[in-house]
């Protein structure tokens, strides 16, 4: 027996690799549309502003699924409950290419944000199969696969879009799901269920229990939740800007300014190691700086470039250095709630980037991109201000 629990608390470095593959690719789904907007505003012939909201609906579904899906991993073997939430995700994404019309797409994609979960339920598992001097530089590599994942799918729909249409990109979608479900289930360790299992109520009453108890919990919600507002804000107006004057870019340009913030989001890795070091109170600091750098730099210099450029990998560096150090230190709170921990913590998280995607169409149309801008550097700016109080808390 104890030979068995060495093992689990020793991930070898291919399953790691596997599980920041999978919560890459998982994730991702939720972040298909976003450089598709402007061409689902015409294909369904709607306002820009009517298509933000697809990713408003899709940001409020992933958060629907921390709330009633990712609690279960406290309770049940995670390792069937990814397999069977992949899954759903396939079935969404098939619904989505089939849409008739917008409401048909925004419904699937809340399913597609309600499924795509599964990569929280993965990023506890890793942390629980982590020893715990190992534990940020584990949760910090399959954090990064769920980083890239967010970022490279804006590059990969743009391209798939532009070769095959938008319906292609959530065919290919379902596809990846469906082999990911059935490659997980075969991969990941399977776990036993608790002794003392709670009823489904009581495991999501719980959540609002850490929330109350774990004031580190609240802190860490509110550094990542205004940093991800900003980076939803940015990522959701982004297209609004690079498919007008002065650049007019295709689908497939928009999108490959993704692979910017997927650099950003590589840097960030160092995160969990600077948690190990015992360094992450102040690198919380430094990350949030380049983040401010970036949003202020692209406000002021909007039709530069290079500045544009250089703001987008400042600023997914600083939003994901801040996110891994966060999941690094709330993972140590609760070691036997750490699927509720991330429903706590990715819910407001969440529920924060649907906030941002709703302002960003919002400042856009009332303010231009600088004003959008603005918008995202005031909210990284509070995160700032709430952690010069951290040592008097």
């Amino acid at each position: 027996m104890s030979q068995t629990r060495q093992t689990a608390l020793t991930p070898s470095a291919p399953l790691v690799q596997l599980m920041a593959v999978a919560c890459g690719l998982a994730v991702a789904n939720i972040y298909y549309a976003q450089p598709l907007l402007d061409l689902l505003a015409r294909s369904f012939d709607i306002t820009s502003s009517t298509a933000s909201l697809i990713v408003t609906v899709t940001q409020i579904g992933y958060a629907a699924g921390l709330v009633f899906i990712v609690p279960l991993g406290d309770q049940l073997d995670r390792r069937r409950l990814i397999a069977w939430v992949a899954a759903g995700t396939g079935a969404a994404s098939v619904s989505a290419m089939l849409s008739p019309g917008i409401a048909w797409f925004v419904a699937s994609s809340f399913f597609i944000g309600l499924t795509a979960t599964c990569a929280q339920i993965m990023v506890p598992m890793a942390a629980h199969l982590a020893a715990e001097t190992k534990r940020g530089a584990v949760v910090g590599r399959v954090m990064s696969g769920l980083l890239i994942g967010i970022l490279l799918a804006r590059a990969f729909s743009g391209i798939v879009a532009d070769l095959a249409g938008w319906r292609a990109v959530f065919g290919i979608a379902a596809v990846l799901m469906f082999g990911l479900a059935v490659v997980l289930y075969r991969a990941l360790p399977a776990e036993a269920a608790p002794a003392a299992r709670r009823s489904y109520r009581a495991t999501l009453v719980s959540v609002a229990h850490l929330l109350a108890e774990e004031p580190v919990l609240r802190r860490r919600i509110v550094y990542g939740g205004c940093g991800f507002a900003g980076f939803t804000i940015v990522w959701t107006a982004l297209p609004f800007l690079l498919a007008n004057a002065p650049y007019h870019y295709s689908e497939t340009v928009i999108g490959l300014f993704s692979l910017l913030g997927a650099a950003g989001a590589l840097g960030a890795n160092a995160a969990g190691r600077l948690h190990d070091s015992g360094l992450g109170r102040r690198a919380v600091a430094g990350f949030m700086l380049a983040a401010i750098a970036s949003f202020v730099g692209m406000g002021l210099f909007s039709s530069h470039l290079v500045v544009i450029m250089l703001g987008l990998f400042f600023m997914d560096l600083g939003v994901q250095g801040v996110q891994i150090l966060n999941q690094s230190t709330i993972y140590s709170l609760r070691p036997d709630a750490r699927s509720r921990i991330t429903t706590a913590y990715m819910s407001c998280f969440f529920i924060a980037g649907a906030i941002g995607s709703a302002l960003a169409g919002v400042s856009y149309q009332f303010g231009g991109w600088p004003g959008t801008m603005a918008v995202a550097g005031l909210l990284e700016a509070i995160a700032l201000v709430f952690w010069m109080t951290e040592r008097s808390s």
